[in-house]
């Protein structure tokens, strides 16, 4: 675990979540139904497929949604700030 969190820290999410899926591929097996699942967490969602993968295993209940919610509101910053960070960048007409 100290391995993905340095990871984490230095790479960010994707990074992670190919490391942790490198050492554990059944812990994503057990997680996701598909492939297809957790590969479209990997591009779009990486903080909240993060999330889920560290509280399905005992099941989403009572404070897990927090850590669902938080993944989710780090995702969806991440692409707002992105877009706020580079509104000035195109030039157009006002």
């Amino acid at each position: 675990m100290c391995c993905l969190l340095t990871t984490l820290v230095l790479l960010g999410p994707r990074a992670a979540i190919l490391i942790w899926w490198l050492l554990q591929p059944g812990r994503f097996a057990l997680a996701f139904n598909s492939f297809c699942l957790s590969f479209l967490g990997f591009l779009f969602l990486p903080w909240t497929t993060l999330a889920y993968l560290m509280v399905f295993p005992a099941g989403i209940v009572g404070f897990d949604w927090v850590w669902l919610g938080l993944g989710f509101l780090l995702d969806v910053a991440s692409y707002a700030g992105g877009g706020y960070g580079n509104r000035d960048r195109l030039q157009g007409s006002y």
